[in-house]
């Protein structure tokens, strides 16, 4: 049984057709012009539409180009009488895929139906194979873009909401910790929406200054203040028709708040030292680490700019509240790095595995991850052995939520990295037999910063700059 749409309007045809195929099993409805079969259409879609070619208003061509731009799937045959065979054709040149002349049989009429779904079938299952191939292979680009890994309850949470808030247009505000993936959720929002053929553009607003801050997003013209000796489009420009991600929103200074709540507003930027308006068409999604609406309440933040940032929030939960997840991140990372830091490594022992489970990874997914990208490093096997993790790691430090005592204590995080970071370089130092450039390839970084950490942890004389031995 098919869904077959009959537009006609000379009743006796309309209604003959309409007989003939509702008796060999079909659901027909009937239109007697144009613009109803176009409106019906729109409502719930057809397997099949057969129209009369000359009708009063809307024609057969002008439905099935109306047809055919709502819905490219949409399968139309005309009806046409004799001598308007060229008229038949233009309709063709229009997406219909077939005509019938008339005087015709119901025979006939049958067996044309009956071509014409057995096409609409093919198609409606290319749209299904491909909606579901689309959907795999964004699965997968997810999985393996690095972007949100995690089958906890807290994760998949997170996921569902982001799928959501991709569908639509709205501004999201995306507020954890740092080292929790707010980025990475930035990115899941865009690949996931209309946008996703655009550009995704990446403003770390904390790093800038405030006439620095102020060029780079909106842009400035050539003499627009002392070193701008060319015009320069700001992110917003170079954002157009994609997603536009500002990280650490909370530390932009009032003066562009100010301006960036008229973007939000009007859709529109004015180049630093310009006079143009440039309308553009931009998604925005904000991150911080900060309380905003603690920093609402001091006045270091606009409450309307608030409020225009915070329509979709998205709250990202720290690593150590869903340790369920370690695992999987654990792995995901050795898939990620182990190619190009040691492809020897395939996965992670059981003793690494409960190494990892035991700690409070304060420094969240980041934190972890660059300890799986250093530990393959120093690993020798096939698998990750809790002899390959960091020292810290290894030892009786447990997860903070864990209500035992943490060794570390109440030393703020600066100073636990420090330490990390001279036990790696100590390692990395005497594996590689003192040798600097050594050293330097097995931590990933240039010899002139290495030379740098060796001062300053005291592993040589400051100033010193020996002979590579």
């Amino acid at each position: 049984m098919a869904r077959i749409l009959v537009i006609d309007d000379h009743d006796t045809l309309r209604e003959g057709m309409a007989v003939t195929l509702t008796r060999s099993g079909h659901t027909v409805t009937a239109a007697r012009s144009g613009t109803d079969g176009v409106s019906a259409y729109k409502k719930t879609p057809f397997d099949l539409v057969v129209t009369d070619l000359k009708m009063d208003g809307m024609d057969g061509i002008a439905v099935t180009r109306t047809l055919k731009s709502h819905d490219p799937a949409a399968v139309v045959m005309v009806v046409t009488a004799f001598g308007t065979i060229e008229t038949a054709v233009q309709a063709m040149q229009q997406g219909a895929y077939d005509f019938i002349t008339k005087p015709f049989t119901p025979d006939v009429l049958r067996a044309k139906v009956e071509k014409g779904l057995e096409l609409s079938s093919t198609r409606r299952q290319v749209e299904r194979l491909s909606a579901r191939t689309e959907a795999l292979e964004t699965d997968a680009a997810l999985a393996h873009g690095n972007l949100l890994v995690g089958d906890s309850e807290p994760m998949q949470r997170l996921v569902g909401m982001v799928r959501k808030a991709a569908a639509t247009d709205a501004t999201v505000f995306v507020r954890g910790e740092s080292g929790t993936g707010k980025e990475l959720v930035a990115r899941m929002l865009h690949q996931l929406s209309p946008r996703k053929d655009g550009p995704f553009i990446v403003v770390h607003c904390a790093a800038l200054a405030e006439t620095l801050l102020e060029s780079e997003l909106f842009g400035h013209e050539r003499g627009a203040f002392t070193g701008a000796i060319k015009r320069k489009l700001g992110r917003f420009e170079l954002a157009d028709g994609g997603t536009l991600f500002l990280d650490e929103i909370g530390e932009i200074p009032h003066s562009v708040q100010t301006k960036l709540l008229r973007v939000l507003q009007e859709k529109e930027i004015q180049r630093v030292g310009g006079e143009e308006t440039l309308k553009v068409d931009v998604r925005v999604v904000s991150a911080t680490h900060r309380d905003l609406q603690a920093e609402v309440k001091a006045g270091r933040f606009r409450e309307d700019l608030y409020y225009r940032l915070h329509i979709v929030p998205l709250q990202l939960p720290p690593l150590r509240e869903r340790p369920e997840d370690v695992t999987m991140l654990a792995q995901h990372f050795v898939a990620k790095h182990s190619p190009r830091v040691n492809k020897r490594v395939k996965g992670l022992d059981d003793s690494t595995l409960r190494a990892l489970a035991r700690y409070a990874w304060p420094g969240n997914v980041r934190e972890l991850e660059n300890v799986i990208e250093q530990s393959l490093v120093f690993a020798e096997g096939e698998t990750l052995t809790a002899t390959d993790l960091p020292p810290h790691l290894t030892g009786t430090t447990p997860r903070a939520d864990a209500g035992l005592p943490v060794p570390m204590g109440d030393r703020p995080l600066p100073d636990i990295l420090e330490d990390l970071e001279r036990q790696l370089i100590a390692r990395a130092y005497e594996k590689a037999g003192g040798v600097k450039t050594e050293t330097a390839r097995l931590l990933g970084i240039k010899t002139s910063a290495l030379y740098y950490k060796l001062e300053k942890y005291g592993f040589i004389s400051k100033g010193e700059r020996p002979e590579e031995n």
